[in-house]
This record gives C-alpha cells, sequence and structure tokens, in this order.
C-alpha cells in the first residue's frame, strides 16, 4: 500500500471521517462527517500533493457579482478557496497539501475550514446555486 495513501486514511480514522470510497489504485477517497456538516469530499493523493476537494453548486449561468463575491470571500478562508472546474460551471472548496510534510493538524485545519465555510456561508451558497 502506499505510505502516503495509508497515511491519509489513518488521519481521516482518527479524525473519525466515514471513508464512503476508497480507490488505492487511483489515490481517491470519498468522506463524509455529518456532524460536521461534510458530505462527499474527495481527497486525491497525487504525488507529490493531497487534493482535498467539495463539490458545491453548478453556476446557472455566469455572473461577476457571484465571481466577485466569492473571491471577495476567499480572503476570509483560512484553509483552501473557492475554485472552478475544468468547464467552468462548477464551483468547489479545494485546498492541496505536500505529502511529504503532511501532518495531522494540516489535514484537521483543512476539513474544518471547509466545515466552517458551509456553516457559516450556506445561505449564499444556496443563492448562489439558484441564479
Amino acid at each position: 500500500m502506499n505510505s502516503h495513501f495509508q497515511k491519509v486514511k489513518d488521519y481521516l480514522l482518527e479524525l473519525n471521517f466515514t471513508i464512503v470510497q476508497e480507490d488505492e489504485n487511483e489515490g481517491v477517497f470519498v468522506v463524509e462527517n455529518e456532524q460536521e456538516g461534510i458530505k462527499n469530499v474527495v481527497l486525491v493523493v497525487a504525488e507529490p500533493i493531497l487534493i482535498v476537494e467539495q463539490f458545491l453548486f453548478d453556476l446557472g449561468q455566469d455572473s461577476a457579482e457571484i465571481f466577485k463575491k466569492l473571491l471577495m470571500k476567499n480572503r476570509d478562508i483560512i484553509h483552501g478557496a473557492f475554485t472552478l472546474d475544468e468547464s467552468g460551471k462548477k464551483v468547489l472548496f479545494r485546498n492541496t497539501h505536500e505529502c511529504e510534510n503532511l501532518d495531522l493538524n494540516e489535514l484537521e485545519a483543512t476539513l474544518n475550514s471547509l466545515s466552517l465555510l458551509l456553516s457559516e456561508y450556506a445561505d449564499e451558497i444556496i443563492a448562489f446555486s439558484k441564479k
């Protein structure tokens, strides 16, 4: 088993996340922790980095106002940021870490940042998804 994959798995279990799906060959985990409001977070061990992504919503139409508000909110997010996928239509939360130096506190901080973002910014995310 890839040592970084196993390290991430061990951290997720220690942080009380439920591993909904895992594929060691692809380096992928899908996790949730409903107490923290986190569901279907994707973690990809893509040497030399770990990618943490959460799909948030589909953009109904390009909106400079939505993009502006998301970029302004990025300034408040301690770990991670809003991003767009390759199509430019899906808004994601994303953070990356160096696998070699990853520790439990770093992964926990990212997941806590996502949980906090989802709890304090939920109304805006829902409103953006309806536009």
